[in-house]
């Protein structure tokens, strides 16, 4: 039988497909013991520092992504991005080793980093960022510009236009203007922008 704890607990998870942090079970009143004492009944699992999942919880396709994502602590959640958030998009065929996130600039991480992450550091405006599926991530347009900048070669950023704009994650005139920006291409003569759009869909 489910003890008030034990719901509390199912409560802060359930957004999170059954994943939660310590800081955020302490926010709702369950002590780091508390949670430590479930884990040692079953009732949770320890996923990685700070990170816990409710054993009976359904497994979630992306769990590794939103560890990922989970895993700064101290109220700071880390966006798939670069790389990773181009995968999660469906854009391109890059197929990155370890999943890259982005923190804040100031926010300092007191404990190594594991080896399936990539840390990136920057402010990213709200506008940048979008929450898929309870994932924090950076948006197709934002996600292209990152792994330009991380030196993703020009064949997989031009796939990665081809495949939002024929999906309808990028504008024409995101595309458009992303071809032009990386890899100084223009719309072919006679073609227009929202021309291209309309025959990609």
């Amino acid at each position: 039988m489910p003890t008030a704890t034990s719901t509390e607990l199912y409560e802060i998870a359930e957004t999170q497909h059954g994943y939660f942090t310590v800081a955020q079970a302490k926010a709702a009143g369950i002590l780091p013991n508390t949670v430590i004492k479930m884990a040692s009944r079953r009732i949770v699992e320890r996923i990685s520092h700070g990170v816990y999942r409710l054993v009976n919880y359904p497994v979630f396709v992306h769990g590794q992504l939103l560890e990922a994502s989970l895993w700064p602590l101290e109220g700071v959640r880390g966006v798939i991005s670069h790389d990773s958030a181009l995968r999660f998009h469906e854009m391109s065929d890059v197929s990155p080793a370890k999943v890259h996130i982005t923190i804040p600039t100031l926010h300092r991480v007191r404990r190594s980093v594991p080896k399936y992450l990539v840390i990136h550091r920057t402010h990213l405006p709200a506008t940048d960022v979008e929450v898929i599926d309870a994932i924090p991530v950076t948006t197709p347009r934002r996600s292209i510009i990152d792994a330009y900048e991380a030196h993703l070669g020009p064949a997989l950023i031009r796939q990665a236009i081809e495949d939002g704009r024929r999906s309808g994650r990028l504008t024409s005139k995101e595309a458009d203007s992303l071809s032009r920006r990386l890899l100084g291409q223009a719309p072919r003569p006679g073609e227009s922008p929202s021309a291209r759009g309309a025959g990609a869909r």
